[in-house]
């Protein structure tokens, strides 16, 4: 009997199904895997309690959902209601025998071939809903992308043409001009060449950088723990090597920070801030730097004492959109590039960044999640 009910079930499957792709063979499987394993749990529980046939219709229920939640077509979830009926059936008096002339028993059959079929169809539409909502969130991700790739194709216009052309002119003007030109005129021609190349080379590692982050996604970074002073100091160094006049004062916590990140893309965030505090705000004190620490997060603050940041922009300042220049140094250097590339490095951090205005300046902050530490940590001695 249950070899004649298998070879109608496979020849249904067969009738209904109108291409036999990997997916259907998968499926197919499964559902005769799981129904074999739930006939002979059955067996082994019948043996042990011939009276519980309520927990045999618990267990074919369970594995129809396993079915429903586990395969690619709807249909699969229903044939395994259908068959679970016939198969509970074997287990109700009388024993192994189709008998649906038992008192009682019509209504039952009922009642289980509803509660299956709803429980098939309730699984396989909670699988699809969260299919849905994935699909939803990829989208999501990618018009993020898209939007993140405009603005920076808008602020590569701006940000990039200036120092070329800036480049351009002074080479002009060297190789026209090189017989009359004295040497002090010519350094400080070189030495803008120099300069503008710097930028330049500095902004294509920042869209190297971004461009790794929207095609490969957040799940590529190479996240480690790191302790957050040393990647700031490291950072600090850096500036002050490439812009030895910068001022900047730094305050540390006592307690030592570790927060998984990739050090080298946190470096550069930290890097563009400063610049940015440098090239644009025309700081009437040093920059300050320094750390806060909450139970969740660390954050990274960058505040300066110089023009601010106008309202109108305070939203929008990490979009990418090329604001217009407050100075000739902001015509050579916008800082569009810069601030969209460090919002899409912290977003890929899991974390937020942030920028206010205080009276005699503006600040820009950002925070990253802070690791779990699982040991108790040893007295540390404050530093300065």
């Amino acid at each position: 009997m249950i070899h004649f009910i298998w070879n109608r079930f496979t020849r249904f499957v067969d009738i209904i199904s109108q291409t036999h792709t990997y997916n259907t063979h998968v499926s197919r499987l499964i559902t005769v895997s799981a129904m074999a394993a739930a006939t002979v749990l059955s067996l082994i529980y019948h043996r042990i309690n011939p009276a519980g046939t309520a927990n045999i219709a618990l267990i074919y229920i369970l594995t129809v959902i396993l079915i429903s939640y586990h395969t690619d077509k709807y249909r699969y979830g229903i044939l395994a209601a259908i068959c679970s009926v016939f198969f509970i059936n074997l287990f109700t008096y009388p024993f192994f025998v189709f008998n649906f002339a038992v008192s009682g028993y019509p209504l039952t059959f009922l009642f289980m071939y509803f509660i299956s079929i709803l429980t098939s169809a309730t699984t396989f539409r909670l699988k699809e809903q969260a299919r849905r909502i994935k699909d939803d969130e990829d989208l999501i991700m990618e018009a993020e992308k898209e939007k993140l790739r405009a603005n920076l194709l808008r602020a590569v216009s701006h940000d990039l043409r200036t120092p070329l052309t800036s480049i351009i002119g002074a080479s002009s003007s060297y190789l026209d001009n090189e017989e009359t030109l004295s040497a002090e005129e010519k350094r400080r021609l070189v030495s803008q060449i120099s300069e503008d190349a710097d930028w330049l080379l500095h902004m294509v590692e920042n869209l190297l950088s971004v461009t790794r982050i929207t095609d490969s996604g957040a799940n590529t970074l190479k996240k480690n723990p790191e302790v957050m002073e040393e990647v700031l100091l490291d950072a600090i160094s850096t500036i002050r090597k490439r812009y030895p006049s910068m001022q900047i004062h730094m305050s540390l916590p006592d307690e030592l920070l570790i927060v998984p990140m990739d050090p080298l893309l946190i470096k550069q965030v930290i890097m563009n801030l400063l610049e940015n505090a440098y090239f644009h705000a025309h700081s009437q004190k040093p920059v300050e730097c320094f750390l806060r620490s909450s139970a969740e997060s660390a954050s990274v603050h960058i505040r300066d004492y110089g023009i601010g940041i106008p309202k109108e922009h305070t939203d929008d300042i990490f979009d990418a959109a090329p604001s217009s220049p407050s100075s000739a140094s902001d015509t050579r250097k916008g800082m569009g590039i810069g601030l969209s590339i460090c919002k899409a490095i912290i977003n890929a951090h899991g974390g937020s960044i942030h920028a206010v205005s205080h009276p005699d300046g503006a600040e820009f902050y950002f925070t990253l999640p802070k690791e779990e530490l699982h040991h108790e940590s040893d007295g540390q001695n404050p530093r300065h």
